[in-house]
């Protein structure tokens, strides 16, 4: 469910009651932890934290006209879901996430490639979502992008 909004805050407008409120707590928390240099835009009809072009004028190979993607947040049909390209990008990433989210035992963790999904909201890990956005800077973002291109 891609959504047509302009801006985050039409985006989160036009969401149900009650996932205005869990989107916006994701919000703050992912802004409060991004290292600095990532921008926030809608992205993919959702909310993106991208790099932006006056960082990496390259822009996203599947689209070069677009910033390269590094996190998005959305509100879907069935869940939330958090697409975070380092987890795509790190098997170190990925594995350290399914372990600490394993240790707070609130349910089974549903994670695809890179793409976390959230059904019941009154078990996001916000803490630990926190920690995730923190660990990957925009230099490293860019190196670990360039590193798997070339692959």
């Amino acid at each position: 469910m891609q959504s047509k909004a302009a801006t985050v805050n039409e985006y989160i407008q036009g969401l149900p009651a009650e996932r205005q409120a869990v989107i916006k707590k994701l919000r703050t928390i992912i802004k409060k932890n991004l290292p600095k240099g990532f921008k926030e835009e809608m992205s993919y009809g959702m909310i993106g934290y991208v790099v932006p072009f006056s960082t990496y004028p390259k822009g996203y190979h599947c689209d070069p006209k677009l910033p390269l993607p590094f996190i998005n947040l959305g509100s879907q049909k069935n869940h939330i879901s958090l697409h975070n390209l380092g987890i795509y990008g790190s098997e170190k990433l990925a594995n350290w996430f399914a372990e600490e989210y394993a240790r707070l035992n609130i349910g089974k963790l549903d994670m695809g490639k890179g793409c976390i999904r959230f059904k019941k909201t009154d078990t996001i890990p916000y803490e630990l979502i926190g920690e995730l956005v923190s660990k990957i800077s925009v230099h490293d973002w860019v190196k670990l992008y360039e590193e798997k291109m070339r692959k």
